[in-house]
């Protein structure tokens, strides 16, 4: 096994509380708490993690609190959050799961992506932040892991 990891859960993939990136919230964090996440990689970071956690009205260190203490599995963490999210309703997953697959990059971010997974930057590339950061996070794995 790998001593880090990159996080292959998409932002895209919701668990059964059907809350987009919640699953990569999870494990993120939980690989942090390990110090096992791949570097470049923030447990909680300032785009769809804090994204995430403001949508259900949770406190971010209360989550890293939780799975630090915890080291809880996916499920566990979902009742757990069904447990202290201050807005866990149809309305406000909606609203986010909106947020997060409408999401666009910067065009830095975009070229940069592209760019290092050699793709050319056209009408056909992608432009949504989910797409771009599964690349990302493939390309990520293939020099970690695979190269």
């Amino acid at each position: 096994m790998a001593d880090i990891y990159v996080p292959m859960i998409s932002s895209g993939v919701a668990g059964p509380l059907g809350v987009l990136h919640l699953p990569r919230l999870w494990l993120k964090v939980s690989l942090e708490e390990l110090g096992k996440l791949a570097p470049g990689y923030p447990g909680i970071g300032r785009g769809f993690d804090a994204m995430t956690c403001a949508a259900l009205g949770l406190e971010e260190q209360a989550v890293k609190d939780y799975i630090k203490q915890n080291k809880p599995t996916y499920p566990e963490f979902e009742a757990w959050v069904k447990k202290n999210a201050k807005s866990l309703n149809r309305a406000a997953i909606e609203k986010h799961n909106s947020a997060v697959r409408g999401y666009i990059h910067d065009d830095e971010t975009r070229t940069g992506v592209l760019g290092a997974c050699g793709i050319a930057d056209d009408a056909s590339a992608p432009k949504d932040a989910v797409n771009l950061n599964n690349l990302d996070d493939w390309y990520e794995f293939h020099q970690v892991v695979l190269k």
